[in-house]
């Protein structure tokens, strides 16, 4: 432990984790601690038994849902976009050779009172229940505008500056109604509130592309998710610290930073000794008093036996409702894995519904999409804080992450990571290098 590092990461959450990997890879020597004993941190991945005692059930009896270690349920599960961010960091860092994945079956929004698939295509825009003839030749006429729409290509703007014109503006060119412009900045824009339709258009079109392109990848749905469940993610980046000369460490209790004369983080202690540093990575829970409270999340893990209904019988997808559907300021979002992606036993199947809380009671806030699940054999409700830093790190090297949103995408995720990257380093994030990389993750995953 007596040693010096470039950094040292505190938390091994997937933010962490990525975080490390990127320094690893730029030449960086990385300690990575945590003080719990598993990998993970507030989005670990647990067996049966340790999930019901996780939640306060430790005496509930299990043997009808099949062997524990057959389960590896995330606390917080989220899918991964096929041409987004993330897949492009685990490229990045080489941590994919770790690691397999699997397509995720189904992407639905929710709208009046029913359950429809996102069209993903431009024949399944005007077969899909979701608008009326007219609506899906406006919409399709808005989709073609944005495919072909290149920023530095001023032939394919048809006269709009995007960087000027707003979403509203847009929506109205294209006579689009408000149950269109829902599921097109909820449930493909992946938007969590309608703050964006007030804000530049451009935006709004790249999210649109980024979601169709990742469509485009492996056709039936923009998802992708870790057999095994997320828990496979930061034992990938152990190993890959391994190859660079990093170095783990579990069950290390955090004693606190060491400053240097420059008023910049010197060393992190632990156990009586001082590991030296230049930078402190860290999740929120290991440094309070930067972060500050900015709402809370609300997210109910269930067990099924059955894929949930109005999904065409699928083993894995996503149900975003938007939250004008059910008079909110935040969207509730549905996510559901199975035993496909070896993540439950035989025949069973784990769902998520989390939304941001807005009242007293945030279990009954979930209600609009626990009723989309059918019968539930099991539910475990949690309510976490959601923490943000109070400050970006540059002035004393100390840098920390957000909590995870109730989102069940990365795409925020990401957002947070890459701006913690680029404060570390003091320039962007060149993802120039990627792009020859990208048919080698899509050789790595199934159907």
């Amino acid at each position: 432990m007596d040693e010096e590092y470039d950094a040292i990461i505190l938390g091994t959450g997937l933010k962490e984790c990525v975080l490390s990997g990127l320094l690893s890879v730029s030449g960086k020597r990385v300690l990575h601690m945590d003080r719990n004993g598993y990998y993970g941190g507030a989005c670990a991945s647990m067996y049966l038994e340790q999930l019901f005692e996780h939640f306060g059930k430790k005496d509930c009896d299990v043997s009808g849902y099949g062997k524990s270690r057959n389960w590896n349920v995330d606390l917080i599960p989220k899918f991964l976009m096929a041409d987004g961010v993330l897949v492009k960091l685990l490229i990045y860092t080489g941590v994919t050779r770790y690691l397999e994945f699997k397509q995720v079956d189904g992407s639905y929004v929710y709208k009046a009172g029913k359950v429809h698939k996102v069209p993903g295509t431009e024949a399944e825009a005007l077969s899909s229940s979701l608008m009326g003839f007219f609506e899906k030749k406006r919409f399709r006429n808005l989709l073609q505008f944005a495919f072909k729409y290149e920023e530095d290509q001023p032939s394919t703007h048809e006269g709009l500056d995007l960087t000027k014109v707003h979403m509203q503006q847009l929506y109205e060119k294209y006579s689009l109604d408000t149950n269109v412009r829902d599921f097109v900045g909820h449930a493909i824009a992946l938007y969590r509130d309608d703050n964006y339709i007030t804000e530049p258009a451009l935006a709004t079109i790249n999210r649109m592309k980024l979601y169709f392109n990742s469509i485009a990848k492996y056709q039936k749905s923009p998802y992708l998710y870790p057999l095994y469940g997320l828990g496979e993610l930061p034992q990938g980046f152990a190993r890959l610290s391994a190859i660079y000369g990093g170095t783990y460490m579990l069950n290390k209790p955090f004693e606190g930073v060491t400053m240097g004369e420059d008023g910049c983080v010197s060393g992190v202690t632990s156990e009586g000794e001082t590991a030296k540093c230049k930078i402190v990575v860290a999740d929120p829970s290991y440094f309070p008093e930067r972060c500050t409270k900015a709402g809370q999340v609300v997210r109910a893990i269930c067990l099924l036996q059955s894929p949930v209904p109005n999904t065409n019988n699928n083993q894995s997808s996503q149900i975003i409702i938007p939250q004008n559907q059910v008079g909110r300021k935040r969207d509730i979002y549905v996510l559901c894995v199975s035993f496909a992606h070896n993540v439950s036993a035989k025949d069973w199947y784990v769902a998520l519904v989390s939304t941001t809380v807005e009242t007293a009671n945030p279990e009954a806030e979930l209600e609009p999409g626990l009723r989309l699940l059918g019968p539930i054999s099991e539910k475990f409700v949690s309510v976490s804080d959601l923490y943000v830093p109070t400050g970006d790190g540059k002035k004393d090297n100390i840098f920390v992450s957000a909590s995870f949103d109730a989102t069940t995408h990365f795409e925020t995720t990401c957002e947070d990571i890459i701006k913690i990257y680029e404060n570390i380093t003091g320039e962007p994030f060149d993802f120039s290098a990627l792009d020859k990389k990208l048919e080698e993750f899509k050789n790595l995953t199934e159907g």
